[in-house]
């Protein structure tokens, strides 16, 4: 078997409702999903986290180039081959987006011919059902005193929804931040809390967030500092009892190895659609257990990356490990979502229980082709 055709997808939607986080707001959301395609007519599909438009021409012009003709069986090879490609220019960013979402099409599509699913792949399902965080309480552009009821309400109704974890942003302002941080609390006392900051504070900031953190009871810190500074996490973890995690916008296992010898991070999120998919996800949960860290993945985007996460940690254990292992939870985005919940006819299936861990074949989602179309701005085909 043979890769004979590469197509991409450029795929966009606008949102009814903008929604902004620390940096700036979204009006819409783009994506790049692609499909790998071999001479006997089995196919795979992923996708990349970031610039859809400038990933798509790395993928056209540069990798699917170079891998059409291998067996799309041999994915650690595939990987190599198209990292000693590019090494010399492209060890990280964009370029190693567009890998990842090649990886993930390879790792459905091998699933696809061999008759199993990518958790099987991975080594085995360790559950069935991965327990899940709901993020959201995402701004809208409305005064403060508006806004932070509206928000503890979003949160109430996922509460209600049966949620038991979820995430919320900080990083607007410190003075907002802190009194959402109570509020949060005080309206959910028996929830498992986290927050993001999306790299929003300085050091001085992040150590005052931080300590409100530790005094309501939260379970990790998010992106509290920006990942220029990595030396900073050290220096934060050394005055908080909070967790920090850290680590969508890092990538291979060279880079997490980097982050993690400056010390202070708990939890890295590798997103499998930028780290270097899941082949190096793989590698990277590796690295991170030789240093009692757990790996728990970023998602953003489609199906295809929910479902890439959830088998990943269906196969993850919780280090070091006990007899009452604790939850290594899989992050469900809240947020208006057409790319996510308007293309696929089969899903992964979410709930306040969890994500049951799809068995079919591959990552186990299938676009809808005809919905595709209501989405797609930009194909483009290599063979």
């Amino acid at each position: 078997m043979k890769i004979e055709c590469i197509r991409t997808h450029h795929l966009r939607c606008h949102l009814e409702q903008p929604f902004g986080f620390s940096q700036w707001y979204y009006d819409q959301r783009n994506v790049l999903v692609i499909e790998v395609i071999t001479d006997e007519g089995v196919s795979g599909w992923g996708e990349c986290y970031g610039p859809a438009d400038v990933i798509q021409g790395a993928v056209e012009k540069f990798y699917a180039p170079r891998i059409i003709g291998m067996d799309p069986i041999c994915t650690d090879a595939i990987w190599q081959h198209m990292w000693r490609s590019s090494l010399d220019f492209a060890r990280a960013g964009v370029m190693m987006a567009a890998m990842s979402g090649i990886d993930m099409a390879l790792w459905d599509l091998k699933g696809k011919a061999l008759g199993l699913s990518v958790s099987e792949l991975m080594g085995g399902r360790q559950r069935d059902l991965v327990p899940c965080y709901a993020t959201g309480m995402y701004y809208i552009d409305m005064p403060e005193d508006t806004l932070m009821p509206r928000l503890i309400e979003e949160a109430k109704g996922y509460a209600n929804e049966g949620y038991t974890a979820m995430k919320i942003k900080v990083g607007k302002n410190v003075d907002f931040d802190l009194k959402f941080i109570k509020a949060m609390r005080e309206a959910l006392p028996n929830t498992k809390l986290m927050a993001d900051s999306n790299h929003a504070f300085d050091l001085p900031e992040a150590i005052k967030i931080g300590r409100a953190l530790d005094e309501y009871g939260y379970d990790w810190f998010e992106e509290p500092l920006s990942p220029e500074y990595p030396h900073q996490f050290r220096q934060l973890h050394e005055k908080l009892d909070v967790a920090i995690a850290t680590g969508e916008c890092e990538q291979t296992r060279f880079g997490y190895q980097k982050l993690i010898e400056r010390g202070g991070v708990q939890i890295l999120q590798a997103d499998l659609a930028y780290c270097g998919g899941p082949s190096e996800a793989l590698k990277i949960r590796t690295l991170a257990s030789t240093h009692g860290i757990n790996m728990i993945p970023h998602v953003w985007g489609t199906q295809l990356n929910l479902a890439a996460a959830t088998h990943f940690l269906a196969t993850a254990y919780h280090e070091p490990g006990r007899k009452e292992e604790r939850e290594l939870l899989l992050e469900y985005d809240r947020t208006e979502n057409p790319l996510r919940d308007e293309l696929y006819s089969t899903m992964v299936q979410v709930s306040g229980e969890g994500a049951v861990v799809p068995t079919a074949p591959g990552l186990g989602v299938v676009i809808d082709k005809s919905a595709l179309k209501n989405f797609d701005i930009n194909t483009t085909e290599t063979r």
